[in-house]
């Protein structure tokens, strides 16, 4: 994967983004039975769910992999099903809905609420903390592998080295205090019904259409300002966030394994933005000074589980850089991470 120096198109990115690798094929060839991913139709979820059909293709295993969402864009549910990933359109938070969906032992939970979160903060709350309830109970039985975001952290000291799983949350704003709450609710009822579960505490997953380099990258091209005030990031590619996400099942437990799951770099903005400058041959104009605290977690215990990313950092500002001046397509979602004060 490394070795390419360009993507061609949105088909060979996706393609590169749901390639599984020998750890996910491993870990989908002990697995007993059908996945479902639910919330399928985010940013990830795609892609994730191709993984898993390819590395149990891959694996020799015959499985269902089901992916749920409403399918707002009918296109992508028609993708899905064209590389062997079944799909149900459901409203999550409809309880009948829900109970109507198959069984399954093993579930990926993806859904959830952040962009537009503000001004939308009961949905937010219901999507991030009452959902969890409802699926809880429709599978007590399986086994959860739950996406929560490193934001449950709060700030912490650049000098630090990122926030561990044994730190206390210290959550910002309704979209972060809602995401813990999504997590206490996982956790009751891993406790209470013994459901064996994994957290994914996810710090920015990038690929070629979205992702904080992604956002800093079109600053850079379009001239704009770089402001430098979260000054600190980290990231990950994302086919091996989709990869330890799903090597996870090999981990989960009750209560529930707290991962975080990102790169193990603590990046400068300043920094990328002046490499991704040299890369686009522009001049980077910069606002701000470096705050001593950012977003940012320490991944050490992931990548002692999983083994280190198959994308270097340089490999995608180099992917990223070409994708740009090239015009390629962008999902219109920035990521937001510049945000200080937890409103998204």
């Amino acid at each position: 994967m490394a070795t390419l120096q360009s993507i061609a198109n949105v088909e060979e990115l996706e393609d590169l983004l749901s390639q599984p690798t020998d750890g996910v094929i491993k870990t989908l060839g002990r697995l007993e039975g059908d996945i479902i991913v639910l919330g399928v139709a985010g940013k990830m979820g795609p892609t994730l769910a191709r993984m898993a059909r390819r590395a149990s293709e891959a694996a020799g295993v015959r499985r269902r992999v089901i992916g749920v969402a409403r399918f707002s864009d009918a296109r992508q549910q028609t993708e899905l099903q064209s590389h062997g990933v079944e799909t149900i359109r459901c409203d999550l938070l409809d309880e009948a809905a829900v109970a109507a969906l198959p069984d399954a032992p093993n579930v990926v939970f993806m859904a959830g609420m952040k962009f537009g979160s503000t001004g939308q903060e009961a949905l937010t709350w219901a999507m991030n903390c009452h959902l969890p309830a409802i699926i809880c109970k429709r599978y007590p039985r399986s086994r959860i592998v739950a996406f929560s975001t490193g934001n449950v952290y709060g700030l912490t000291s650049v000098v630090g080295g990122g926030s561990l799983e044994t730190d206390a949350p210290n959550p910002v704003g309704d979209y972060a205090m809602s995401c813990l709450g999504r997590e206490r609710i996982f956790e009751h009822f891993s406790r209470r019904l013994g459901i064996p579960m994994a957290m994914i505490r996810l710090n920015y997953a990038c690929e070629l259409r979205y992702g904080v380099l992604v956002d800093i990258a079109r600053r850079v091209w379009a001239g704009e300002t770089v402001d430098c005030t979260m000054g600190h990031l980290n990231t990950i590619w994302q086919t091996d966030a989709n990869a330890m996400t799903l090597e996870a099942f090999d981990h989960v437990a009750s209560p529930p394994r707290l991962l975080n799951v990102t790169g193990p770099e603590l990046l400068s903005v300043r920094d990328m933005a002046t490499r991704l400058g040299a890369l686009m041959n522009k001049r980077v104009a910069f606002s701000g000074s470096e705050s001593p605290t950012a977003l940012l977690a320490n991944a050490t215990q992931a990548l002692r589980l999983f083994g280190p990313p198959s994308v270097s950092v340089e490999q995608m500002l180099r992917w990223i850089a070409d994708w740009v001046m090239r015009g390629g397509p962008s999902l219109g979602k920035p990521t937001h991470f510049e945000s200080r004060d937890g409103k998204f």
